[in-house]
Order: structure tokens, then sequence, then C-alpha cells
């Protein structure tokens, strides 16, 4: 799986999150299911083809831990951040997303709505 690294623009404190990068439909289905919990700094990148509420939703079935999920924009700006609980079965952002950013727990405080993020390949 590609890889990217995802740097939080509006807090450069922060330490950059290297994650998989999951443009396909079966690797966006798959996710995070039954993958051990990750470390502070990998992650997983979902991408759409578009900014979309709907698109952009997750799921949390077959999910072993909780997670820090963050939505970003086509404008590489987050429109949501929360903290998704293991076995919920769904979760939407408020606003349409292209990106979906999951990470460990710890990392949510590092990300809030209208940061601005810079992904790179």
């Amino acid at each position: 799986m590609q890889k990217v690294f995802i740097t939080n623009l509006s807090r450069p404190e922060t330490l950059p999150v290297t994650a998989g990068f999951c443009s396909s439909f079966l690797q966006r289905l798959k996710g995070l299911m039954f993958h051990p919990p990750l470390s502070p700094q990998e992650g997983l990148l979902l991408v759409y083809g578009r900014d979309s509420r709907m698109d952009s939703s997750i799921h949390m079935l077959g999910v072993s831990t909780d997670l820090a999920v963050v939505w970003i924009n086509n404008d590489n700006v987050v429109v949501d951040a929360i903290l998704a609980k293991r076995g919920r079965l769904a979760y939407f952002p408020q606003k349409p997303a292209r990106y979906v950013l999951e990470m460990a727990p710890e990392r949510l405080a590092d990300f809030e709505i209208g940061d601005k993020i810079l992904i790179k390949k």
C-alpha cells in the first residue's frame, strides 16, 4: 500500500502522520477492520473522488479500538474531527469531505476544524 505523509500546517509543532493511502472501494471498505491498534505516528487516509458527506462516512464494525477521525475537504481544510468509538455503526462528517484520516485516539487533539493540511506522497 502506498504511504503518504500528512502534516498539519496550522499546528507545525505536531508530528506528521504516515498514513496508508486507500483510494479503491475495497481498500476503503476494509479500512482498519481487524487491524491491531495504530501507533501515534501512523494512520490510514481514505480518499474519495469528491467532497461528500455520504461518501466520506465511516463504519466501525470489526475495528478493535477507538480512533481519532479527521475529515478533510478538497481544499485540504479540516471540516470535522471526532473520537470514533469501536463497534459503533457509522459516523458522518458535519460538512462534505474528500479525505478521511483515521489515527490513534491520542492524535485527536492535534487537529481542529479549520486547520490547513498538507498531504504529500
